[in-house]
């Protein structure tokens, strides 16, 4: 196993991680107005990635490596350009479309850890605090991926 990729695969997890973040506090206030149950599991999303990215830190940092501790994804990058694009323009329901994006960028993430762990690059360590990872993001992609059902509690 090659350190070097283990440091490479663990930099690009964190600039997924970056994404996320930066994904989440574009977010508006009002859309907890709608969703209100949801805004407690959403805090507890920022406050799981941010740990999230001191561990890949910590770990590429044990491995010598230098992480990319703010560097986001050119993927993630076009993603909310676009989402503000589309934000800019009147839609009738623009709540539910931001909601839309946070699951689009959950399972994108959950690719990206899926591809990783599959990749037999990440050394057993790693491997380990990736799994856990997933399993977060798994749990917060369900949490968010029937929208409608936390709408309708609020009718």
């Amino acid at each position: 196993m090659e350190n070097s990729k283990t440091i490479d695969v663990l930099n690009d997890l964190l600039h997924i991680t970056n994404d996320r973040i930066k994904g989440f506090e574009r977010v508006e206030g009002k859309v907890w107005e709608s969703y209100s149950d949801l805004k407690g599991e959403y805090d507890k999303m920022i406050s799981q990635s941010k740990i999230m990215k001191n561990e890949i830190i910590n770990l590429i940092t044990e491995r010598g490596g230098n992480a990319d501790e703010n560097t986001t994804s050119l993927a993630g990058n076009l993603h909310r350009t676009w989402i503000d694009i589309k934000n800019s323009l009147p839609v009738t329901n623009n709540d539910q479309e931001t909601l839309e994006n946070v699951i689009f960028g959950e399972k994108h993430a959950i690719e990206a850890y899926d591809n990783a762990l599959k990749s037999g690059d990440l050394c057993s360590e790693s491997s380990e605090v990736i799994a856990n990872q997933l399993k977060q993001l798994r749990v917060s992609y369900n949490q968010f991926s029937n929208i409608e059902r936390y709408k309708s509690k609020e009718d």
